[in-house]
């Protein structure tokens, strides 16, 4: 069965073809970056607009690298939520148009059960069930995998996502944006255990998590710092940029391994763009193997947005005997559970 999966949820216009729900025959991704750089984030409008630019090459392209044609395909699997809505919009009303001109069954996917699913697109998959902690720039929850469509969400921010207090204290800093890839890179230069930024843990029984009192933890350090030749001379911007990493690592560690423990799986799976990070899948991966858990990550091109893990979902959805009906709309919140 061949799939074509469309993502447009926020700034990257992606497809890919997904055979039988595990053979990755395209997956391409435009990019945004270069567009929302100066701005320091994503413009709504800006990355809608890309999108109606970019979405009938990126899908030309994918069928093109599959070596098949509209007429081959079985399915059209496309992102309805969450996401920016002017920019699930163009996706959306691209594959109803496909779908419906080709007399093709449409599926509507949740961008999050993407990320929950994206480690089967791997030939090392976990059983289930599993744990998985997706973490992004949008999201940071905690779910319990028992089985396809079977999933119950054990915690989840409080505000800022992990990935967007990475974001926004590399603007503190003025680094720049994306803000991921650059604090990672700065901090293997600084000290991590140098500042005590606070960590966010919460109710001991709680799964949620909390990362705007560290970020503004870190604004108000950098104001000081700024203005104080001394510190200067004895802590560096890396620094700044390691310790505030740690602080934000070492909770994501603790709750995913102890909810690893708390429902007795075998297995934690890390998925979302922040999953890249390699200083978090190093700690992760050592505090799970201490209890006798296993550590899974998909590569770095499944975990950022892309449209392999779409087609994934809406395989699985499809031979569940689910389909769309023309009416589907977009949803800017789209909880996994509901």
């Amino acid at each position: 069965m061949n799939i074509l999966g469309i993502d447009t949820s926020c700034d990257d216009t992606s497809a890919a073809v997904i055979v039988d729900g595990h053979e990755v025959l395209s997956n391409v991704v435009n990019s945004q970056i270069r567009l929302h750089h100066p701005y320091g984030g994503v413009v709504p409008e800006l990355a809608s607009r890309e999108h109606v630019r970019n979405i009938v090459p990126v899908v030309h392209e994918a069928l093109a690298r599959a070596n098949l044609k509209i007429k081959n395909l079985d399915g059209v699997a496309v992102t309805v939520g969450p996401g920016l809505i002017g920019s699930l919009l163009v996706g959306l009303y691209y594959a109803k148009a496909l779908a419906y001109v080709n007399q093709i069954p449409l599926v509507a996917v949740n961008h999050l059960e993407g990320h929950i699913l994206s480690i089967l697109l791997e030939e090392n998959a976990p059983a289930f069930p599993f744990v998985v902690l997706t973490v992004s720039g949008g999201h940071t929850s905690i779910f319990y995998v028992k089985g396809f469509g079977e999933y119950k969400q054990m915690g989840q921010t409080l505000d800022d996502a992990a990935g967007e207090a990475f974001d926004k204290v590399a603007k503190i800093l003025g680094l720049g944006y994306p803000g991921g890839a650059i604090i990672e890179k700065m901090a293997q230069a600084g000290l991590k255990n140098k500042i005590p930024f606070p960590r966010a843990y919460l109710d001991p029984k709680t799964f949620d998590f909390s990362f705007s009192g560290l970020k503004t933890s870190v604004s108000l350090y950098v104001q000081t710092w700024r203005e104080n030749k001394e510190l200067q001379n004895s802590i560096q911007a890396e620094d700044i940029a390691a310790s505030f990493q740690e602080a934000v690592i070492d909770v994501l560690v603790e709750k995913a391994v102890r909810a690893g423990k708390q429902t007795g799986v075998d297995s934690i799976v890390v998925a979302g763009g922040v999953a890249c990070n390699h200083a978090l899948r190093t700690k992760l991966t050592q505090a799970a193997a201490k209890e006798g858990l296993s550590a899974f990550y998909p590569r770095p091109g499944y975990c950022t947005d892309n449209g392999a893990m779409i087609g994934l979902t809406g395989y699985y959805r499809m031979i569940r005997g689910e389909q769309a009906d023309m009416s589907i709309d977009v949803r800017s919140r789209f909880p996994v559970v509901e």
